[in-house]
């Protein structure tokens, strides 16, 4: 199980970022009181837009623009810029590169991360300490971003109970569905949700038939859409949409390195490369779920 309890840290960086930690200290902050001010859907529009623009995106991520559809995606699952946000799992940050300026005036991100101050010779220790660095180097963007460290084996706790509008994740299930920690994490996702918020989910959709057992799901990366929601709902959330946003009918879904063949993993190096690259990125389900 995935450690998320949170607790203030000092960070001996140039930014103040407030950072929450999975040992003891001080209680889960609770989110902040509705604003005053009344968002519109053209002004978070406007504001995504600016941030896929922004100084503190790399060219390696607005090439993904065209295969992620970030604006369009944000916009279904109805993100406005005066939300609380919980992201989970945001690897490099490419979403929270957008997602940190459109909430940064009038919303709040939380996004979970690794121990910067776990073992050094972790991949995920290092890529805790590369999420931080680009927090530190962008200011403007990133410094009311809170980074909630996550460890294993313990309990979930991705914030003070019912304080977050929503929470996102992308093409994150398979991971959870694989390692078989998908209990654990949905029941945290459902308890920091307030009534009528919003789970965001994009995830690698496998064929219709394909299977849904652990070492599948976990080999190929991709997940049947049919039992994703399945075993969403059956945490509690109902569906609320779903959209084909980033569908991509190139994709065969049968890979010997499974979807990380696909750009931009590209698994089987220069093998096939052209016809890879040809395919794009990997047909994926867009779903919206809601806290009753």
């Amino acid at each position: 199980m995935i450690s998320m309890r949170p607790r203030t840290l000092a960070l001996s960086l140039c930014l103040s970022l407030p950072l929450f930690s999975a040992c003891g200290g001080s209680a889960v902050p609770a989110s902040p009181e509705g604003s005053a001010h009344a968002s519109s859907p053209a002004e978070t529009e406007a504001k995504i837009k600016t941030a896929l623009v922004g100084p503190q995106r790399t060219p390696k991520e607005t090439a993904r623009d065209a295969f992620r559809h970030p604006l369009e995606t944000l916009t279904f699952f109805g993100l406005r810029d005066d939300m609380t946000v919980v992201e989970l799992n945001p690897g490099e940050g490419w979403y929270t590169a957008v997602l940190a300026p459109t909430l940064h005036e009038h919303g709040k991100l939380f996004v979970t991360n690794g121990d910067p101050d776990g073992d050094p010779r972790s991949e995920r220790t290092q890529n805790a300490k590369a999420l931080l660095a680009r927090f530190t180097a962008f200011p403007a963007a990133f410094d009311k971003v809170t980074a909630i460290v996550t460890r294993a084996k313990e309990e979930v706790v991705l914030g003070a109970p019912e304080s977050a509008d929503m929470v996102v994740t992308f093409r994150n299930l398979h991971n959870w569905l694989g390692n078989g920690n998908i209990e654990p994490m949905l029941a945290s996702m459902f308890k920091v949700l307030k009534h009528g918020g919003v789970l965001g989910v994009t995830d690698h959709r496998a064929k219709a038939d394909a299977g849904t057992d652990a070492k599948t799901i976990g080999d190929t990366g991709y997940v049947p859409e049919a039992y994703a929601i399945k075993v969403i709902e059956a945490a509690g959330f109902k569906l609320a949409g779903k959209s084909e946003i980033n569908a991509n009918p190139k994709d065969t879904k049968d890979y010997a390195k499974g979807v990380w063949t696909l750009p931009p993993s590209y698994e089987l190096g220069d093998v096939d490369h052209a016809k890879y690259q040809a395919i794009g990125e990997s047909d994926r389900m867009t779903l919206r779920f809601v806290k009753p």
